[in-house]
């Protein structure tokens, strides 16, 4: 579990936030509670997302038979 710093404030009557640790994470939530639910959900597709980027992108097929 990584300990970040939340940044807010007030915008057209939406909390706006930011991991302050990591460049690009910003999410929005009408209380305090559903601002960090979405920062959550922000952070965790940015690591899912660097983790597909390690896998080359497929670029053949060819049906392949297994023997059992």
């Amino acid at each position: 579990m990584a300990k970040l710093t939340l940044e807010y404030w007030e915008d057209d009557g939406w909390l706006v936030g930011r991991l302050v640790e990591v460049p690009g994470i910003f999410s929005q939530g009408e209380t305090v509670e559903d601002l960090k639910e979405n920062i959550q959900d922000a952070y965790k597709l940015m690591l899912e997302s660097e983790a597909m980027e390690r896998f080359p992108t497929p670029r053949n097929r060819i049906p392949f038979e297994v023997r059992a």
